[in-house]
């Protein structure tokens, strides 16, 4: 297997790994889009987050890994299994899949195991990466190359949050609820709208221009590459602090609360910037708290707010024609007027 650097090892690109780390907590809040530059650490930081994450309890031998405490809302199997005794159940990986730029239809929601076919004559499911994707994170890299009629089947999963495969004589449904991260360079097409607001946060990465962080950035690489296992370990205290953060924000997401005071900045922010529908102001509340949880703070605070809103926000802004500077830039701006430098 593969090593995977350190996400604790990934030096600057702050506002990339706390969105990670946000959607970690709470993927209710809608995954993470991340575009820039090549060889901005992008793919890096996202296939390192599965060493973060604490393993989820699952449906022993089940191959959607469905949650024994679903409530009727697994597999086929899982919920007809659950009606007749209580379901044995286990601890495991989070997945985090790759779908790669060019994957099949097939390949991705599943179909027929030909071989199995051919060979025994029985109709099998193989499972496509929606599937191996359950309950966990699907990374697409260069998502805004991806072709319109695969966007239009990931809208349809993640919307539904099931997958429907009807070919070759099979019917299979199954659960296909999964946090969507995306990266991509900006310079090599826009994504469309409707998979754009799809996602709870955007960010934008940058390769650094000071010297030193270059060159840490360069010795750090170098060091992995030469010796995976040593510098993994070298790692390993700030890896463990942070898996145990992640699980103790997530115990804590519940109990942290949001004034009516701090609901209004946040509407009051999303009017004033002009953003498409609810979904600023739904993101917003949900980041903020998870980022409060992450932090171990019982109440959101305006700091918190000034932090998450430029990712929760700069994707769902409408254009203005007579306004030229970035989205971001006007974020920040109608923040000072909102917040009023609080």
């Amino acid at each position: 297997m593969r090593a995977t650097f350190p996400f604790t090892a990934i030096l600057g690109q702050d506002e990339m790994k706390l969105a990670l780390l946000i959607s970690a907590v709470d993927p209710s809040i809608g995954g993470v889009l991340v575009f820039g530059d090549r060889g901005t650490g992008k793919s890096t930081a996202v296939r390192a987050l599965a060493d973060l994450l604490p393993p989820m309890r699952v449906v022993s031998g089940c191959q959607y890994h469905c949650d024994p405490g679903a409530n009727g809302s697994g597999c086929e199997d899982c919920q007809r299994r659950g009606r007749e005794e209580p379901l044995p159940s286990e601890l495991a990986a989070v997945p985090v899949v790759d779908l790669p730029l060019g994957a099949t239809e097939d390949r991705i929601v599943g179909a027929l195991d030909i071989e199995r076919a051919l060979t025994r004559g029985e109709k099998r499911f193989e499972l496509g990466l929606l599937a191996r994707a359950h309950r966990g994170f699907l990374y697409i890299d260069e998502v805004n190359l991806l072709e319109d009629h695969l966007v239009d089947l990931l809208l349809d999963v993640a919307a539904s949050g099931e997958n429907l495969v009807e070919r070759e004589g099979l019917s299979v449904r199954h659960p296909a609820r999964f946090v969507l991260i995306g990266s991509g360079n900006p310079e090599e097409g826009e994504l469309r709208p409707q998979l754009l607001d799809r996602f709870g946060l955007s960010v934008e990465v940058s390769a650094p221009d000071d010297i030193p962080t270059r060159v840490e950035i360069v010795k750090r690489r170098d060091a992995f590459e030469r010796d995976p296992a040593g510098f993994i370990s070298q790692w390993m205290p700030e890896t463990q602090a942070l898996r145990d953060r992640i699980k103790e924000a997530r115990e804590k997401l519940a109990s942290v609360t949001l004034s009516q005071d701090a609901m209004e900045r946040i509407t009051g922010l999303c009017i004033k910037i002009g953003t498409d529908g609810m979904r600023g102001e739904l993101t917003m509340l949900r980041a903020a708290r998870a980022l409060a949880a992450l932090e171990g703070c019982d109440v959101v605070t305006n700091r918190h707010l000034r932090s998450i809103a430029p990712s929760a926000l700069r994707h769902r802004l409408r254009r203005n024609p007579l306004d030229e500077s970035g989205s971001s830039a006007r974020i920040h701006r109608t923040m000072e007027d909102v917040f009023c430098a609080c």
